[in-house]
């Protein structure tokens, strides 16, 4: 079957589902205090050529000021002011360990020009910008590509060299609930199996995007499950199974935006209700049942 280029994904699409936002970012960081005059910033910025820097006081991360504030500051005469009073005290951040579509996400949304990059525990380990975000994928478009020529193999061929009148290969990974550090490896795997098979780069990126929103389901409202790929010489079949709480009202579930993921999820960057859309987006087929008390079954079906 032909491919559906309504749901084509671009490879750098797949890479920000991949990468995470402390592959991409800055790590060595210009800083000022809030007790920073305007002109001291100033020749920061003229010193670093940065446009805006994190503001710390006793190495904690208390506001952001940037070339607006400046600008802004020097039209009300105010060169001399200090930096605590001009700067933006409610700080949008990023996590290291999120994925880095979630800081297009916000960069997309907020306008912003930069983001201060924190870890789990609050502490400032680098700084994003768009700038940065494009610089990643560039290395990594590269990198990807190197990679694969050599670790490729003869395995493209390997549904010719079989005499079977039907012929599958599977391919099972085990998703652990509630574990962040590991979110994304079972599609992260199966990407990099489905490259050394030789399976068309188009239909790979639909696969990684499909299979991570369904991976991230399982971390997020489950205790953990299983995602299985069988893989046919025409199609690619992905089922995740969990014995979570179930989803009370499937055809809500499916509604952009909507989400029962927990506060404590929701501010890890997690949970916002587009996991379900994306998997319909990418897939040619898709069926999900789901009994309250007992768990979901996900079946995604990809054809090349």
């Amino acid at each position: 079957m032909a491919e559906d280029k309504g749901k084509e994904v671009t490879k750098l699409q797949e890479l920000t589902y991949e990468l995470k936002v402390g592959d991409a970012m800055t790590k060595k960081v210009v800083t000022v205090t809030p007790q920073t005059t305007m002109a001291e910033f100033r020749e920061v910025m003229r010193t670093h050529r940065v446009s805006g820097t994190p503001v710390l006081e006793g190495g904690r991360l208390v506001g952001i000021v940037s070339i607006e504030d400046l600008i802004k500051a020097l039209a009300d005469g105010e060169i001399n002011v200090t930096v605590g009073e001009k700067m933006v005290r409610d700080v949008k951040t990023l996590y290291c360990d999120e994925p880095l579509v979630h800081a297009v996400g916000q960069f997309a949304r907020l306008r912003f020009g930069r983001f201060p990059v924190v870890d789990r525990e609050g502490h400032l380990v680098g700084i994003l910008t768009q700038g940065d975000i494009v610089r990643a994928l560039l290395r990594e478009l590269e990198i990807d590509y190197h990679a694969e020529e050599i670790h490729r193999y003869r395995a493209s061929h390997i549904f010719e060299d079989i005499v079977a009148d039907q012929t599958a290969l599977v391919f099972g990974y085990h998703v652990i609930g509630n574990d962040f550090n590991l979110a994304g490896k079972a599609s992260s795997s199966l990407k990099t199996t489905l490259n050394r098979l030789g399976i068309p780069p188009p239909v790979i990126r639909r696969v990684t995007v499909a299979t991570y929103e369904a991976e991230m389901n399982v971390v997020i409202y489950t205790k953990g499950g299983e995602v299985v790929a069988e893989v046919q010489p025409d199609r690619i079949r992905i089922e995740t199974v969990d014995n979570g709480p179930g989803i009370p009202d499937v055809e809500l579930a499916m509604q952009p935006g909507y989400s029962t993921a927990p506060e404590w999820v929701r501010e890890m960057g997690f949970g916002a209700g587009m996991g379900l859309v994306n998997i319909k987006a990418c897939s040619d087929e898709m069926k999900l049942e789901s009994t309250v008390g007992i768990g979901t079954h996900l079946e995604i079906i990809i054809y090349y």
